[in-house]
């Protein structure tokens, strides 16, 4: 029988100990459902992080879990816990809209195969995450359902695209949550918001039934309050999926091996390029990160990483070349059909993919899937790549809004993340420190193909010896929304 506990402080546990508690019958499902659902309830309404709450059926689903619970049947340890999924990964009998009114009444008959993997392992599915439309930017500045706020600092932007997923972990909304990364859409928001975030190495979790962004880049896995949580979930959603092209048939190991294995063993690589114009804050941050992993280790030296803007993959790959014509590639029939449903920022993003020339497709296809090949020889004279994960503290929502409406397409921002999702190759974003202005501040480990075990071994050491992942936002009930400065006027 189950101890009957305050729900604020189930909902605070983190997922390795609410696992455990499910095993040793100290709580049941239902209880952690419940916990989770009162939060999203007090929360919701301040960072607007979800777009569908699946209490029916959460409830329900934990209901079933909780008899195999009390009948002896633990499925693993994802047995009863709360997930989110962000809402362009595809739930059978519940709505997945990617945040665009194109699809707000769109009801898969399927699941995802990710999803189809945590229904197998025993998560209860709480609901949809909210996300930047179709996961075409960086915030989630431009959604149908409205912006996802930072929990740190409402005024800030949550990062993106995955930011409702970032933000309802953050909050204690659910004990870890999916997300989709193409251009930094997991690692961002992890930064932002104080969590960890990992895209595993390209092809290792399948993105079938995920409404894509770039086929050739776009990536899927967890955000979490831990290394060792973040461990768990990669684990019951990784393995090869004939049925996805971009699925690599590679053995899945056992990633909670990972946590407390030794890393003093490990080399570790700097990228200076990645170093350049940071805030002063991230300097200050990865400095004193730096300084603790080289005690940790055997050091670091300096590498160089394959320059996408040297091939000429930089400006390629999201809004032209291959990531403009394969995301005008999905959206053509949408955009012939339902043309005023999308937000105008994300129609011009997706209207400019349509000029691409196959030739320039095929030359960048080809760029890319050589610099894939190749990435890996940097590892052979260090282990693991450390960066800042962004180089800058995230813009306020209303600085974000204005920026996407511009009808000029403006210079990006220098940025830490796309690089590794041309590259491939497995990264994580855990938090390293904080800004002034207290929002936090991620710092990247990064690995060679298929290496995640040596990430996240790193990643959990760091984390260990530091205790930047157990502060929490200040957010509470009485926190005021401040209004978006069209609401204002």
């Amino acid at each position: 029988m189950a101890h009957s506990q305050p729900s604020e402080d189930l909902a605070g546990l983190n997922l390795a100990e609410a696992s455990r508690r499910i095993r040793t019958g100290a709580v049941n499902p239902t209880q952690l459902t419940e916990s989770c659902l009162e939060r999203i309830r007090t929360y919701n309404p301040k960072i607007n992080a979800w777009i569908t709450v699946m209490r029916d059926q959460a409830l329900a689903q934990a209901e079933v879990l909780a008899e195999e619970q009390r009948a002896g049947r633990i499925r693993g340890p994802l047995h009863g816990i709360p997930i989110g999924v962000k809402d362009n990964i595809d739930t059978a009998g519940v709505r997945t809209t990617a945040a665009s009114a194109v699809f707000e009444d769109r009801v898969p008959v399927e699941d995802s195969e990710v999803v189809r993997r945590l229904k197998v392992a025993g998560a209860v599915l709480i609901g949809k995450c909210n996300l930047h439309e179709f996961a075409q930017g960086g915030t989630s500045a431009i959604s149908f359902f409205g912006p996802v706020r930072n929990p740190w600092k409402l005024e800030q932007n949550a990062g993106g695209s995955s930011s409702g997923s970032a933000a309802a972990v953050s909050t204690n909304c659910c004990y870890a949550a999916l997300g989709t990364d193409t251009g930094g859409s997991i690692r961002t928001p992890a930064s932002y918001c104080g969590v960890v975030g990992l895209k595993p190495t390209y092809g290792r979790v399948s993105i079938r039934g995920i409404i894509p962004l770039v086929w050739s880049m776009d990536h899927c896995g967890p955000l979490a309050r831990t290394v060792e949580d973040a461990a768990i979930v990669l684990e019951q959603i990784a393995g090869y999926d004939r049925l996805d092209l971009s699925s690599v048939d590679h053995p899945v190991p056992n990633y909670s091996r990972a946590i407390g294995a030794p890393v003093s063993q490990f080399r570790l690589g700097i990228p200076p390029r990645f170093y350049d114009t940071l805030d002063e804050d991230v300097t200050r941050a990865v400095e004193d990160a730096l300084a603790l992993l080289n005690k940790l280790t055997q050091g670091s030296r300096e590498v160089v990483l394959p320059s996408l803007v040297d091939t000429g993959l930089a400006a390629s790959l999201l809004d032209g070349g291959v990531g403009g014509a394969e995301s005008y590639a999905y959206h053509e029939p949408y955009i012939t059909h339902a043309r005023r449903g999308y937000q105008p920022q994300t129609l011009r993003v997706l209207e400019r993919g349509a000029q691409t020339k196959a030739t320039d497709y095929i030359r960048t296809w080809r760029e890319l899937q050589l610099i894939r090949r190749t990435v890996d020889d940097v590892f052979r004279s260090v282990d693991l790549l450390i960066t800042p994960t962004r180089r800058r503290a995230p813009r306020t929502v209303d600085a974000e809004i204005k920026r996407a409406s511009s009808e000029k397409p403006l210079p990006p921002d220098p940025e830490n993340t796309r690089a590794f999702n041309a590259y491939g190759l497995p990264t994580i974003s855990i938090p390293c420190g904080f800004s002034k202005d207290g929002l936090p501040i991620g710092l990247q480990i990064s690995g060679p193909h298929f290496a995640e075990i040596n990430v996240l071994a790193l990643a959990h050491a760091y984390e260990q010896a530091t205790e930047w992942h157990k502060r929490v936002p200040p957010l509470n009930p009485e926190t005021k929304v401040p209004p978006l400065a069209d609401e204002a006027t």
